[in-house]
C-alpha cells in the first residue's frame, strides 16, 4: 500500500502455498490465506510492522521474509493520544466543482429532497411495534396498490420509549434520533405516529410544536408557508378503541389521507447537490481498505465536488486515526469536534473496563485484519481526501453540505439509524467478508471488497470492486462507476439488491441513557 511498507497482502483468490515465488525474487515460507500478510523483509522482534505507512503492530518474534503475518505475531501500538493533534494542517488542492449531474427525485416541503417516496410510521414506544408491524402489513396489502407513487410503507420500530430514565442527560440521544428519522427526506413530510398513551415518551415531548415546518412555498397545501404542520398521532389506549381490530382501523385510516398526499408526488430533475450520502462498512477484511473503500474514497470526493453531502462514521474504528481527521479538518473548530467525539469514546471504554482491541471481530481476523489499527486505516479512506467541514453528534441533524463526520458506533445498525436520522436519503456499504444489510427506509449499494465475494453473493452485491484486485480496473474507475450508480438508483432508474430482495434490518437507537 506504501513504498515504505514491509508486508503486503496475497491477493489471490485461495491464498499461496509455500514456495510461491513472486517477480521481486520473494518465495513464501508457508501457505498465506488471502487478504493475509506476508513480510517483505526480514522483521526482527520489536519491528514496526508497517502498512499503509502506519505501524500496525510490533514483531513479538523474530519474523523472516515471506512468512505469513498474522495477529498472534504482533502486539498492538496504544492507541494516539488525544493531545498535540495536527488541526487543520492539510490543505488539499481546491478542483474544480463537478457540474452538471442530475437525478430524479421528490422534492419535500421543507426543501430536502427525497430518493424514494415512503410512509414512515413513527412509534412512541416499543409496546406498539407489534400492532404497527401487524397494520403494516395490511396496509401494504390492501392500501399501497391504490397508490402506484408511493414506494412503500415502514414502520419505524425500536425498544425505546419507557422503562428508561428518561429525563437522564444522554437520553436525548434516541429522542432526537427517532424524532430525526421521522423527518428525513425519503418520507415526505407526512409524519404518522401511533402512540399507547401511558408511556414515558409522549408525541408531544417527541415531536414537540415547531418540530415539522414548511418552507417551500411549491409544497405548501392548506397549513401555509412556514406553519406548522400538525402531528398525526393514532393513541392506543384511547376509548374510541373497543377491540384490537379498531385500533388497526383506526391506524389504516390515518394512512389513506397519508397516502393519498404522497401519491399526488412526482419526481423532478434535480442537482447532484441534493445528494445525502452515507458510506459505511461491514464484515471489513484486508481488501476493504485496497479496493472497495478507496473507490468510495474516490466518488466521495466527486460528490463533494458537486456540492452533495456525504457523511462518514463509526467512531470506534476511526478513532485509530485521529490524527488523519483532525489534520484535515476545515478550521480548528471542527477539529476539536472530532476529539470531543473521540475523548467521549475513550471514557466509554474506560467506564466499561474494557480494550478498544475488541472492535475486530473473528471474521475481520479471518479476512486478514490483525487488529482495529489495521482496520482503521482501511475504514478512513471512504472518505476520500476532501477537507472535513462538519462534525454531527449523535442524532444531530444535518445542517450543511460537503463531507461530514457523523459519530456513531461501529455497528453496523446503529451507524445507519444514526445516519438516517441525519438526513441520508442514499447509503452505501462495503463489504469483504459479506453480510444481507439493508434498510428499509432508504437505498443501499452493496459493494464487494473481492471478486469471490460478488461471485457467490452475485445477487447480493451491487458492484464488485474487487477487480481493482484483479487488475481488471481501477480505483477511479469504480469510483465513476459507483457514482453514475447513485445516481440511477436515487433516482429510481435502478433498485438496489436489498430493494429488489425487501432486505432490512431492524433500527436499532444508540441508548447510552441507564434503565430504572
Amino acid at each position: 500500500m506504501h513504498a515504505d511498507d514491509n508486508v503486503a497482502i496475497v491477493v489471490n483468490d485461495g491464498g499461496l502455498g509455500p514456495g510461491a515465488t513472486f517477480a521481486d525474487g520473494l518465495v513464501l515460507r508457508e501457505k498465506v490465506p488471502q487478504g493475509h500478510k506476508v513480510a517483505l523483509v526480514d522483521l526482527p522482534q520489536g519491528t514496526a510492522v508497517r502498512r499503509y505507512n502506519v505501524p500496525i503492530g510490533f514483531a513479538l518474534k523474530d519474523i523472516p521474509a515471506g512468512s505469513w503475518v498474522h495477529e498472534r505475531l504482533l502486539e498492538m501500538p496504544a492507541a494516539r493520544g488525544l493531545e498535540g493533534l495536527p488541526i487543520a494542517t492539510v490543505k488539499p488542492t481546491v478542483q474544480a466543482p463537478l457540474e452538471g449531474y442530475t437525478f430524479e427525485g421528490f422534492r419535500n416541503a421543507d426543501g430536502s429532497v427525497g430518493t424514494r417516496n415512503i410512509l414512515a410510521i413513527t412509534t412512541t414506544v416499543q409496546c406498539v411495534a407489534g400492532v404497527v408491524e401487524f397494520a403494516v402489513k395490511r396496509i401494504k396489502d390492501e392500501l399501497l396498490p391504490r397508490f402506484p407513487n408511493v414506494d412503500d410503507v415502514v414502520g419505524l420500530e425500536h425498544t425505546y420509549g419507557c422503562g428508561v430514565a428518561i429525563d437522564a442527560p444522554d437520553a436525548i440521544i434516541p429522542i432526537r434520533t427517532l424524532r430525526n428519522i421521522s423527518l428525513n427526506p425519503n418520507f415526505g413530510g407526512e409524519v404518522m405516529v401511533v402512540s399507547l398513551g401511558c408511556e414515558k415518551l409522549q408525541p408531544e415531548r417527541l415531536l414537540p410544536p415547531g418540530t415539522i415546518q414548511i418552507v417551500d412555498e411549491r409544497s405548501v397545501s392548506d397549513v401555509g408557508l412556514n406553519a406548522e404542520a400538525p402531528l398525526d398521532v393514532v393513541c392506543l389506549q384511547s376509548e374510541n378503541h373497543v377491540g384490537f381490530m379498531s385500533m388497526i382501523d383506526s391506524i389504516m385510516q390515518a394512512a389513506v389521507l397519508h397516502l393519498e398526499k404522497l401519491n399526488a408526488r412526482r419526481r423532478e430533475t434535480v442537482p447532484a447537490s441534493e445528494l445525502v450520502v452515507g458510506v459505511q462498512c461491514g464484515g471489513s477484511d484486508a481488501f476493504s481498505g485496497v479496493t472497495a473503500n478507496p473507490a468510495v474514497g474516490f466518488c466521495t470526493d466527486l460528490l463533494v465536488r458537486a456540492g452533495a453531502t456525504v457523511m462518514f462514521s463509526e467512531t470506534t474504528e476511526v478513532r485509530d486515526g485521529i490524527d488523519q481527521l483532525t489534520s484535515r479538518a476545515s478550521t480548528p473548530e471542527v477539529a476539536e469536534a472530532m476529539i470531543r467525539e473521540m475523548a467521549w469514546y475513550d471514557a466509554y471504554l474506560q467506564k466499561g473496563q474494557v480494550d478498544r482491541s475488541a472492535n475486530t471481530t473473528p471474521g475481520n481476523k479471518k479476512g486478514g485484519l490483525s487488529n482495529i489499527v489495521e482496520k482503521a486505516m482501511g475504514s478512513i479512506v471512504k472518505s476520500g481526501s476532501a477537507p472535513i467541514s462538519g462534525v454531527l453528534a449523535p442524532g444531530e441533524k444535518l445542517k450543511q453540505k460537503g463531507l461530514i463526520y457523523a459519530a456513531t458506533p461501529a455497528s453496523d445498525f446503529i451507524c445507519g439509524t444514526l445516519q438516517l436520522a441525519a438526513g441520508m436519503n442514499l447509503h452505501v456499504f462495503t463489504t469483504g467478508r459479506g453480510t444481507p444489510y439493508g434498510l428499509a427506509e432508504c437505498p443501499v449499494i452493496k459493494v464487494a471488497t473481492r471478486s469471490d465475494l460478488a461471485r457467490r453473493w452475485h445477487d447480493l452485491m451491487d458492484i464488485n470492486a474487487g477487480r481493482i484486485a484483479d487488475g481488471q480496473a481501477s480505483i477511479e474507475n469504480i469510483g465513476w462507476e459507483l457514482f453514475h450508480q447513485m445516481l440511477d438508483v436515487a433516482s429510481g432508474r435502478k433498485k438496489t439488491w436489498a430493494e429488489h430482495w425487501k432486505l432490512h434490518n431492524a433500527l436499532v437507537l444508540f441508548n447510552p441513557a441507564p434503565v430504572t
